[in-house]
């Protein structure tokens, strides 16, 4: 199986023969949202350039002003409390569960404060936190909850989908992703209000679009008594040339995420039973969509550079670390805001002093093994080589 096939070709033939004429602009991201509708059984889906600028709309659909807080994980990539600066936010972190690797409800209650807008929860690795009870938390205290899936399509939670928990979800199709154009991102949602706030938000603020309406007419533009921006808004739409072939992939979804999923059953296989490499914890009724396979290693008896030099000196692809903790990053620790932090508003947090345990034990202890193999027996040789890994350490 190919990642990119003769589907995604033909429908980004079509847009060239199209030769970007006004008439035929964003037809092709049109079908993208209606595609992405109909598969997440959802009313309205919005895409946009990136997985970033979606959770940057989210929030300001969702209401978010300058100095109110977010919560967010730290252990997950930093674009996630990233888009909270971009809406002049502030991002406050959760700490995450040790064996699950995802944030949690109780670790939410303890950040609260009266300044908190929205929860960003992330699908880390491809499985979905305790959603009911991140709901539960958040309809007592009223906050907007933002599924970030970028690593997650096509899991399920209790019988739901993945995506349709929260009030709103994004979704990536950077490269690494399950389904990529190699750049884009959309976002999803049940809600008239925010669809129709998330559309004009990302499209510099026409007045003319709205939840089911992504463009202008040209009987519009023409007028020279057209007033076209309501509002402030981003110039954040996709183009129809990456929407041609995320939407050869969305239709695609099916197979491209059972590849993953069958990639990461093989590396479980052989490391079952092993005392020192213990796998993300998938609770019953959780549905895991693997968008890498990933697994703590007890660093007290085996270093993490040196696991990953073994699996590569018999032939690994090779293993990715954890990203460093988002308020690790220098960004955070020296409030490097673009002049954001001349606003005031976070004068009062020191990201230097923010300690989530969990997060910290995880990170520096995390394998993230490849799950983006479309020949199973590429698969299977990845596989191999962790067995052979495992077995040398188990020999030393």
């Amino acid at each position: 199986m190919d990642r990119i096939g003769e589907r995604e070709e033909r429908y980004l033939q079509e847009v060239l023969k199209g030769q970007f004429s006004s008439a035929n602009t964003y037809q092709m991201v049109t079908k993208l949202e209606r595609a992405f509708v109909e598969k997440f059984r959802v009313k309205h889906a919005v895409a946009m350039v990136n997985g970033t600028a979606t959770l940057h709309m989210a929030l300001e659909a969702a209401g978010v002003q300058p100095g109110d807080e977010v919560i967010c994980p730290p252990l997950t990539m930093s674009s996630t409390s990233i888009a909270v600066l971009h809406a002049n936010a502030v991002p406050v972190f959760a700490d995450v569960d040790r064996d699950t690797f995802l944030v949690t409800a109780d670790n939410i209650k303890k950040v609260l404060s009266k300044k908190t807008k929205a929860i960003i929860t992330v699908a880390l690795y491809g499985l979905a936190p305790e959603m009911d009870e991140i709901m539960e938390l958040a309809k007592e205290n009223h906050l907007c909850v933002i599924e970030d899936n970028a690593e997650c399509y096509g899991a399920y939670q209790d019988g739901k989908l993945v995506g349709t928990l929260g009030h709103m979800a994004s979704y990536s199709f950077q490269s690494s992703k399950h389904l990529t154009a190699g750049e884009g991102g959309i976002v999803i949602t049940d809600s008239d209000e925010l669809a129709d706030k998330l559309r004009r938000y990302s499209g510099l603020g026409y007045a003319g679009i709205d939840s089911k309406k992504g463009r202008i007419t040209k009987n519009d533009i023409q007028s020279p008594d057209y007033e076209r921006h309501v509002v402030l808004g981003w110039n954040y739409r996709m183009a129809d040339l990456c929407a041609a072939v995320a939407l050869g992939q969305v239709e695609r979804m099916d197979e491209l995420v059972e590849a993953r999923c069958k990639a990461a059953a093989y590396y479980q296989e052989e490391a079952e039973g092993c005392q020192w490499l213990h796998p993300q914890h998938i609770k019953r009724g959780n549905q895991h969509s693997f968008w890498t396979y990933v697994a703590r290693l007890d660093t007290e008896k085996i270093g993490w550079h040196e696991f990953r030099d073994k699996y590569q000196e018999f032939g690994g692809d090779g293993i990715y670390a954890a990203w460093k903790l988002a308020y690790q990053e220098p960004m955070f620790r020296n409030k490097a805001f673009l002049n954001r932090e001349k606003l005031g508003i976070y004068d009062a947090y020191d990201y230097r002093k923010v300690h989530c345990a969990n997060a910290e034990f995880l990170q520096p202890r995390l394998l993230q093994f490849k799950t983006n193999y479309y020949d199973c027996e590429k698969a299977k040789e990845q596989a191999a080589v962790l067995k052979k890994t495992i077995q040398y350490f188990n020999r030393k």
